[in-house]
């Protein structure tokens, strides 16, 4: 079964050479009890290492089942022990930070025996050798017999072919030595045993077969293999550790330094606490913004006027921008002013109906600046007077088909009276106090110490006075009507009532930027347009080349002539396309749409045919969010010093832990572990310390947050800032992951690539 053919091991160091194997040949029968005796420095326990796997011989072979293993890779040399060999050392080598039965199972978790199976066995094998009572106890709470005895069942519990001892009673009292070596002589009726001892009357009272050794020779062979051992297919199964196994490994023995896994872990976890910090801070910012901006911002209208602000284009257009030096130059050039870069927009009835054919379902209202002017009567004190429409009057916001929009009422409380969508019913808007403007005020007949009752109010009238009734044509001009009495009870007048009043709502900031005044429904222009079109001044001034109320000519050979005259026809309510108008969108997606919808008309228009926008929400949105991120960033880079510095922090730590554990690194090797295991056992401390860390900073941060946002109430009156979005807290988590197994790469490198021997010999 296992056969040695002039096997040479060399140890060099510096000049000096010493042959630990002068070329051993040995042949082993599938069962006996081989003692291999001789002084120190013989070369016994070499030749159980290199027996073993864990040292290699310079020259020869070793033969398992007929199989050479000179061309052993690192990973079959695992398997060969994990499989074939169980060790039993003098110094028992149990992993003291597991139970006896952790340290039984793991050889048969390395050869992926499943943990149901992995129970069972191990408890037989305790039981095997009376330990059955103390499985769950730690090495350091057993005996050195018991001790030994545990050794004795994990070298079993594989079933491997050969058993190799190094002294197994060196360390133990003489009535323990003789219940070992009873209970290894049991095991060598069935299995190849091979000891190395001090002991020739131990040797020769247990062993069949005893091998001396002398500086590296075999001198004497008791019981030599004459007859020919029958080969067997020798198969190798591979081992490997799960993470779960690494795992609970790093874990029992992190339990044991539990106070320097936590101050190393908070240590750590400084940054993490200070980037959530500052995170819970941007977002709750960011949510405050937000919420500003669904309040204030998200029915901002998009606004389109005559005249718009071309950003395409540089506002500083210098044409020598490819002059590398303007120092020598004595040439000066035109530089492009503001006035420059306003660009005119053709608001067409054709883009008019653009507009109305956009997606209802993203309009929360629309409104039109119409050039028209609205003459407005009322009767004060007895007295008929005419009103200055500019500011006392304006158009409420209004779905496509004309009614009221739904931007009232989200933003606004009707306070007395109903809304309605007749033309002749209007509504005043007052303040959060109950206020309008005083001029207003005044223009109502009141003065500003006055208390006026709703009562008073609702059911005030006024009336709009149509263009055939106010001008009146005189020859070649028209002159407006003196007679205010028989304009104001004209039948064409339309007779307008305030019929309600409404106010903001509460902490509705969109509704506090609102101007107070009387607000018309859209229906009522659009039949002020629809009568005016079709009058007597407006037939005569589409005639005329000149201005009908002032006799001013217009050069109409012009643009600015044929405005001219555009603008006066506006003004009297001719059909004419309003000045500007006001898109208000449902909510910020809608507003997205509808700003690609405008887009939209522009794709491959010259720059002169465009219309422009303002999208209000995007300007202000778009500044408040780069700032509140730029602050962001630069403080997460700050703090992100501290996570390097505790990545490097941990690596020092794992290296700490490598060094106490190279003893545990030696026995894992021993039972079969693959250096990627003995790294992945140190890369999931990191990952535990990474995770420990993780979670307490996100711990300690959300616990920071209470007291932070008490300050910034009581500074600001903003009420609960400091929010942890539980993403942030999960990726953070994963960052020190991250960074503390980064961290403790080179330690485990440097733990894996350890010598197994060396490794065992470390106290």
């Amino acid at each position: 079964m296992l056969k040695l053919n002039n096997i040479s091991k060399q140890y060099i160091s510096g000049t000096f050479k010493q042959n630990a194997l002068d070329d051993i040949s040995l042949e082993f029968r599938n069962n006996e009890f081989v003692s291999i005796l001789g002084p120190s420095g013989s070369g016994k326990t070499t030749l159980l290492n290199i027996i073993g796997g864990l040292d290699r011989y310079d020259s020869g072979d070793l033969i398992i089942n007929g199989k050479s293993t000179k061309n052993f890779k690192d990973s079959d040399w695992d398997s060969y022990r994990n499989n074939s060999i169980g060790f039993i050392f003098q110094s028992y080598n149990l992993i003291s930070h597991m139970s006896i039965l952790s340290n039984v199972e793991l050889c048969m978790a390395l050869s992926g025996v499943s943990k149901k199976e992995r129970k069972k066995r191990a408890v037989e094998a305790l039981n095997k050798v009376g330990l059955k009572e103390h499985l769950h106890k730690k090495p350091n709470q057993l005996s050195g017999g018991q001790m030994q005895r545990v050794a004795i069942a994990r070298a079993l519990v594989n079933n491997p072919d050969i058993i190799l001892a190094d002294e197994p009673t060196g360390a133990l009292d003489s009535n323990t030595s003789i219940q070992i070596m009873e209970l290894i002589k049991e095991i060598a009726k069935d299995k190849l045993v091979i000891m190395v001892t001090h002991n020739p009357d131990l040797a020769k009272e247990y062993s069949n077969r005893i091998i001396e050794l002398k500086d590296g020779k075999k001198v004497n062979d008791s019981n030599p293999v004459t007859e020919e051992n029958k080969d067997y297919e020798y198969k190798l199964n591979k081992t490997s550790m799960g993470f779960l196994t690494a795992l609970k490994l790093s874990f029992n023995n992190i339990l044991t330094k539990k106070g320097r896994t936590l101050i190393t872990a908070f240590a750590s976890s400084i940054g993490i606490i200070g980037i959530a910090l500052i995170l819970s801070l941007s977002n709750g910012f960011n949510i405050q913004i937000e919420e500003f901006e669904k309040n204030t911002l998200s029915q901002a209208p998009i606004i389109i006027s005559e005249q718009s602000i071309n950003t395409t284009i540089d506002t500083f257009n210098n044409n020598n921008d490819d002059l590398e030096d303007y120092t020598n130059n004595k040439k000066v050039y035109s530089l492009k002013t503001v006035e420059n870069l306003v660009h005119i927009n053709n608001i067409s009835k054709e883009y008019i109906s653009y507009i109305n054919n956009i997606d209802k379902n993203l309009i929360g209202g629309i409104s039109y600046q119409n050039g028209t002017n609205i003459i407005l009567f009322s009767k004060i004190d007895g007295k008929i007077k005419q009103h200055n429409t500019q500011g006392l009057i304006n158009q409420m916001p209004s779905k496509l088909d004309g009614s009221i929009s739904p931007i009232i009422s989200d933003n606004f409380d009707t306070i007395y009276g109903e809304l309605s969508n007749k033309k002749e019913d209007l509504v005043l808007l007052v303040d959060s106090k109950n206020r309008i403007d005083s001029l207003i005020l005044k223009e109502l007949g009141y003065t500003d110490n006055d208390e006026i009752d709703f009562d008073d109010i609702i059911g005030k009238e006024f009336k709009v006075i149509l263009n055939n009734d106010y001008y009146k044509d005189n020859g070649s001009i028209f002159i407006p009507n003196t007679d205010y009495e028989s304009m104001y009870n004209s039948k064409d007048a339309i007779t307008l009532k305030i019929t309600s009043i409404i106010r903001g709502k509460e902490n509705n900031d969109f509704a506090k930027m609102s101007s107070t005044g009387l607000l018309y429904n859209k229906s009522l222009i659009d039949y002020i347009i629809n009568e005016n079109n079709n009058s007597n001044i407006v037939k005569a001034q589409n005639d005329k080349d000149y201005n009908v109320l002032t006799l001013e000519k217009f050069n109409l050979k012009t643009d600015e002539g044929k405005k001219q005259k555009d603008t006066l026809l506006s003004y009297l309510g001719a059909d004419i396309s309003p000045l500007a108008l006001q898109i208000y969108p449902k909510d910020f997606d809608s507003k997205d749409k509808i700003v690609s919808y405008l887009d939209k008309y522009n794709k491959n228009k010259d720059e002169k045919d465009k219309i422009l926008y303002i999208d209000q929400s995007e300007m202000i949105t778009s500044l408040s969010g780069g700032i509140m991120n730029a602050i962001t960033i630069v403080l997460i880079a700050f703090s992100g010093i501290s996570l390097v510095v505790s990545s490097i922090m941990i690596g020092i730590i794992i290296y700490i832990s490598v060094l106490e554990r190279t003893k545990e690194i030696g026995i894992l090797r021993a039972i079969g572990a693959r250096k990627k295991d003995i790294a992945r056992v140190f890369n999931a401390e990191t990952f535990i310390i990474g995770l420990t860390s993780g979670l307490l900073g996100i711990f300690i941060a959300n616990a920071l947050i209470y007291p932070i946002n008490i300050i910034i109430e009581n500074l600001s009156d903003l009420e609960n800032v400091a929010r942890l979005n539980i993403i942030h807290a999960i990726s953070l988590i994963i960052i020190s992951i991250l960074l503390t197994t980064i961290g403790g790469l080179i330690p485990a490198r440097i733990a894996s690539k350890k010598d197994p021997v060396e490794a065992l010999r470390t106290e």
